[in-house]
């Protein structure tokens, strides 16, 4: 198969997801609260902040690639950003239009890939966005990158947060609590195939449960943005990931007991890191 029958596979299941994840994500909740925002985004708006002037996102121009049903980027929305969010799922991007009326937010949502979104959008923005679980469905990282520098307006901001290579690398299917490797680390070009019968969030049975994914190393991402003109001014590794990834993982609390969507190993937080952080400059 090629890269692009790949993706349509991808879209098909992908497009699945959509109904399960408006309920696993609480779309509803979000909806009328208009407080709330993502676990991702609040993490990230840490992260981001030594890289925005004074600290905060309003007032900006932002483009969120691979937005999926839009609960990241309307949080920054609810932040002040002027928001636009691509996903190459229509379902997702019915979802996410659907959503933001609700809540009441004044985004964009655009049908297109990541490849094609410089000719989808139509203009440039002060900060690219790609959120966590994203760079595993992108064959072409080169061109993922060329896409960011074309969308960014000069002196803008890109960052990306996702799962650490390393982390994606580990048997996902052990309960021991033991750390072994099981996947390719470096990328070959080839894609790996998956076949599932639930997404990683939510209990709703697939019926398209085929996926295919590309492992990329962090020498990969770096190296496509750098090679794009892109500049990093930041990079980051963090010990805490908003989904299981290994079934022994343990989910944060707040000081009242409450769950706050994060996950981390059990013990030995230092033994591996969950996620990477990139800033870098158009």
């Amino acid at each position: 198969m090629s890269h692009g029958e790949h993706v349509e596979v991808n879209r098909l299941n992908w497009d699945e997801r959509v109904a399960g994840h408006l309920v696993a994500y609480d779309a509803d909740g979000f909806a009328a609260d208009p407080t709330r925002l993502s676990t991702v985004v609040r993490d990230d708006l840490a992260l981001m902040a030594p890289h925005l002037p004074a600290g905060s996102i309003a007032g900006l121009s932002l483009l969120h690639l691979q937005c999926h049903i839009g609960t990241d980027t309307l949080s920054w929305a609810r932040l002040g950003a002027r928001v636009t969010g691509v996903d190459f799922s229509g379902a997702a991007i019915a979802a996410a239009r659907e959503l933001a009326g609700r809540a009441g937010l004044d985004a964009a949502f655009v049908h297109s890939t990541v490849d094609e979104a410089g000719d989808a959008v139509g203009e440039r923005f002060d900060v690219v966005y790609t959120s966590i679980g994203a760079l595993v469905w992108l064959p072409d990282l080169a061109a993922w990158a060329r896409s960011i520098r074309s969308l960014l307006k000069p002196g803008g901001l890109f960052y990306v947060r996702d799962a650490h290579p390393m982390l994606t690398a580990l048997d996902d299917q052990r309960d021991d609590e033991l750390l072994v490797v099981r996947y390719p680390y470096f990328g070959t070009g080839g894609a790996q195939r998956f076949d599932e019968d639930f997404s990683y969030i939510g209990d709703a049975r697939l019926r398209n449960t085929t996926t295919y994914q590309w492992p990329h190393p962090l020498s990969e991402i770096v190296g496509a943005l750098l090679g794009a003109g892109l500049a990093i001014e930041g990079f980051g590794e963090q010990d805490t990931l908003p989904w299981r990834y290994l079934p022994w993982m343990v989910e944060l609390t707040d000081s009242h007991g409450v769950p706050d969507g994060r996950w981390v190993l059990p013990e030995g937080r230092d033994r591996v890191p969950l996620t990477f952080s990139i800033a870098a400059r158009g």
